[in-house]
């Protein structure tokens, strides 16, 4: 299926942004002051890469297929399992945000809230990705027709064509690459 490759290719993306995150929690733990600017680049990119453009095609097309055509125990068992876990992650990107708000009011404490949401979020999506990738992305290639996997190839080409004319590809692999080099990931 050529629309699990391109989601298989944004977990890669995905990845690379959680180590980031790492980087960030690492320097606040070397005494670094917390980076407000990159924080709200990684949430920028969390909310409209992640969530916005690669979990909308899971969650509107992939996992929307896989329920109505594989049955209630695909539908309310592993892909409930996933939306779960792509509302939890939602919650902790959330609590980032409101946590550095609190940090800009200047409540130190909040610095535990920066670092345990990042931390909670990239632990979350590795595990996260690593089934997708493994289970549900395996599963539904082998168990979805093949009418259902051009109709989910389709729509999902639909989406992606969508956003490279809005340069959402191109834009957030930028902004990936310059908070590696930031880090020290990239040189």
């Amino acid at each position: 299926m050529k629309s699990v490759e391109i989601m298989i290719d944004e977990h890669k993306n995905i990845k690379r942004m959680l180590k980031v995150i790492r980087e960030n929690c690492l320097n606040i733990l070397k005494g670094r002051d917390v980076d407000f600017e990159d924080f709200y680049k990684v949430i920028d990119f969390v909310r409209n890469y992640a969530d916005k453009h690669h979990h909308n095609k899971e969650e509107e097309i992939l996992f929307k297929y896989m329920g109505e055509t594989l049955g209630d125990a695909i539908k309310n068992g592993p892909i409930t399992g996933m939306l779960i876990e792509h509302d939890l992650g939602r919650l902790y990107i959330k609590n980032l945000e409101e946590a550095l708000g609190r940090l800009k009011e200047e409540k130190e404490e909040a610095v535990l809230d920066i670092m345990t949401n990042s931390m909670a979020y990239a632990e979350l999506l590795h595990r996260h990705i690593d089934k997708e990738d493994n289970l549900i992305y395996t599963f539904a290639d082998a168990r979805l027709s093949e009418d259902n996997k051009t109709i989910v190839d389709d729509k999902c080409m639909v989406v992606e064509n969508e956003a490279k004319i809005k340069g959402i590809q191109e834009n957030y692999i930028n902004l990936l690459e310059n908070l590696e080099k930031k880090v020290g990931i990239l040189k």
